[in-house]
C-alpha cells in the first residue's frame, strides 16, 4: 500500500499540470473552468491505473499526461448535438433531425434568436396580439383552409384536435387506419388520451361508406381519416375517399377529422416524385380539419400544423391543451420562412433542401459518387470499394412502398469467413462514427453502403473529403464490436 502510495505521490498537482504550456494555451480557447475538470479526469484516471507494481519511472511524463487531457477536453467541449452526414440513404430521417431548413427559415431563426419579436404583440393597435397569426394567413393561403392553427408537432396536433372536438365521444376510424408510428405511438393511444372512445369501423383490409354511415348515431363525436403514411395494404383493398366521408359526417352533424401524418405542399408527381396527399386536396373533399407535420415532405422546421373549417379551428384553440402545445418564437419564425418560399419562390424545389434532395437527379448523385470513389478505393486494405447502384426511400412514414434511384460508395469485406466479415464492417462503421463529423451509412447484404443522395453542393463534399484521410487511423483503433 505504501509502495502504491508513493507512486502516486510522483503524478504532477493539478496546479502544476494547469502550468504546462499547452494546457494553459487551451485555456485560453476553453476557459478555466473546463479545463481544470478535464486536468482533474486525467490526473484521476492515472491514479486508478497505478499499481505498487509500477515504479515511478514508469508514471507518463508532464508532456504524455498534458497530451492525454487535451484529448479529453476535446471530448468534453464537444456538444452532444452534432452536424453528421446522412448517408443512410432515408432523407427524411427521424433519428437524425427529419429535415434540414432552407437558407431563409435559418436566417429568419437567427434573426429571431438574437432580437425581441412581434410574438404575441400587435404592432397595428399596440395590443396583444396572437402568435398563430404570424403563420395562419400563410396556409390558409396554401391550403385553402378558412383557419389555422400551430403546435408543436403533428402527434401534439392530433391529440389537441381529438382533445377539442370529441371528448367523451366516440371517434370512427377504418379499421386499416389504426396507425403506430415511431416510438410506439399508436392512433388508439392518442384516443384514449385525448378523452375520446374508440369505434372501429370495418375490417383491415376494406372498408365502405355503410361502415361509417351504420356506425354513426348520438354517441359519435367525429369521424377519423388517418393517412397510412408508413404501411401499404395491398391486395383485396377499399377505402373511403374523404369526400364521401365528409357527406356522411356533415349530414348527421359531425365533422371530419383527416391526419395526413407527413403533408406536402408541393406537387409532387410535377417533381418526378410519387403522389403524395396535400393538405388541399382534403380542405377542397370537405374535411373540417387536417393534421400535418411541418418537418417532412414540407422541408420545414418541426411543428404540427392544423387546418380546416373556422369553426373547428376555433374550438381547438380555445382547448387547454393549446398553450402546453404552441411553438415558441424561433420555430415560427422557420415556418413562416418555409412557407413564404412556398408562395413566392419560382423554384421551391431548389430552395427547400428536402425537395432539392428528393428530386436530385441521379446523373448528378453519379457524377459525387465517381468524384469520391478514387479516394475511398484503396484507403483500407479490408475492404473492396466500388460505387454501386441503390435505391434511397423518403423516410418518416412517407410513401413507404417507393425508393429513388441513387448511388452508394459500397464497402465490400474481403476476408473469407462470415465472423470475420461481420467484425470489419462493425469496425469500419464504429470508424464513420468516429470522425470529427460522423458519418452515418447502412450496412445491406455483407456491405456498408454510403448513398450519396443526401451528399450534396461543394461545401458538403469538400468537407466530406477532407476528414476521409483520417479513417484508417480510426479503423485500425476502433475496438471490436463495433462498440465506440
Amino acid at each position: 500500500m505504501s509502495t502504491t502510495m508513493d507512486v502516486r505521490r510522483s503524478l504532477p498537482a493539478v496546479d502544476t499540470l494547469l502550468a504546462h504550456p499547452a494546457v494553459a494555451a487551451a485555456r485560453a480557447r476553453h476557459g478555466h473552468r473546463l479545463v481544470r475538470r478535464a486536468v482533474r479526469q486525467t490526473l484521476d484516471e492515472a491514479r486508478e491505473q497505478l499499481t505498487g507494481d509500477r515504479k515511478a519511472g514508469e508514471i507518463a511524463d508532464g508532456d504524455v499526461l498534458a497530451a492525454t487531457a487535451l484529448a479529453r477536453l476535446t471530448e468534453l467541449a464537444r456538444p452532444a448535438s452534432r452536424a453528421v452526414f446522412n448517408l443512410t440513404g432515408t432523407v427524411i430521417h427521424t433519428n437524425l433531425g427529419r429535415s434540414t431548413l432552407a437558407e431563409a427559415a435559418i436566417a429568419a431563426m437567427t434573426d429571431a434568436a438574437r432580437h425581441p419579436t412581434a410574438l404575441e404583440y400587435d404592432l397595428e393597435d399596440g395590443g396583444r396580439g396572437d402568435r398563430d397569426r404570424l403563420v395562419e394567413d400563410l396556409l390558409c393561403e396554401l391550403t385553402g383552409a378558412e383557419a389555422a392553427t400551430v403546435v408543436n408537432n403533428n402527434a401534439g396536433a392530433v391529440l389537441l384536435a381529438l382533445g377539442a372536438l370529441g371528448a367523451g365521444r366516440e371517434a370512427l376510424i377504418s379499421r386499416g387506419e389504426l396507425i403506430e408510428i415511431g416510438g410506439a405511438f399508436r392512433m388508439p393511444d392518442i384516443m384514449q388520451a385525448a378523452g375520446c372512445r374508440l369505434r372501429e369501423v370495418g375490417a383491415t383490409n376494406r372498408t365502405h361508406p355503410q361502415d361509417f354511415a351504420s356506425a354513426i348515431g348520438e354517441h359519435t363525436g367525429l369521424i377519423v381519416k388517418a393517412h397510412t403514411s408508413n404501411y401499404a395494404i395491398t391486395g383485396f383493398t377499399k377505402s373511403v375517399p374523404e369526400s364521401t366521408l365528409a357527406e356522411i359526417a356533415h349530414a348527421h352533424g359531425v365533422p371530419l377529422l383527416v391526419d395526413l401524418g407527413s403533408g406536402a405542399l408541393a406537387d409532387f408527381t410535377a417533381l418526378g416524385l410519387p403522389y403524395e396527399a396535400q393538405p388541399n386536396d382534403a380542405i377542397a373533399a370537405g374535411a373540417d380539419v387536417v393534421t400535418f407535420s411541418g418537418d417532412k415532405l414540407l422541408g420545414g422546421p418541426q411543428a404540427g400544423i392544423i387546418v380546416g373549417r373556422r369553426e373547428a379551428i376555433a374550438t381547438i384553440k380555445r382547448h387547454p391543451l393549446k398553450r402546453a402545445l404552441r411553438l415558441d418564437k424561433l420555430t415560427l419564425a422557420a415556418l413562416e420562412a418555409t412557407l413564404r418560399l412556398y408562395r413566392d419562390s419560382d423554384a421551391p424545389e431548389r430552395d427547400i433542401p428536402t425537395l432539392a434532395l428528393l428530386s436530385r437527379a441521379e446523373a448528378e448523385i453519379v457524377a459525387t459518387g465517381e468524384r469520391l470513389l478514387p479516394h475511398a478505393v484503396d484507403l483500407l486494405s479490408d475492404f473492396k470499394v466500388t460505387l454501386a447502384p441503390c435505391a434511397s426511400q423518403l423516410g418518416s412514414g412517407s410513401l413507404p412502398v417507393d425508393r429513388l434511384p441513387s448511388r452508394a460508395l459500397t464497402w465490400r469485406p474481403r476476408a473469407e469467413q462470415r465472423r470475420q466479415r461481420e467484425r470489419q464492417l462493425q469496425r469500419l462503421e464504429a470508424a464513420l462514427r468516429r470522425l470529427p463529423r460522423p458519418v452515418i451509412g447502412r450496412l445491406n447484404d455483407g456491405a456498408l453502403l454510403l448513398d450519396l443522395r443526401c451528399l450534396a453542393g461543394e461545401a458538403e463534399i469538400a468537407a466530406f473529403l477532407g476528414q476521409l484521410e483520417q479513417l484508417p487511423r480510426l479503423y485500425g483503433a476502433a475496438p471490436p464490436g463495433g462498440q465506440a
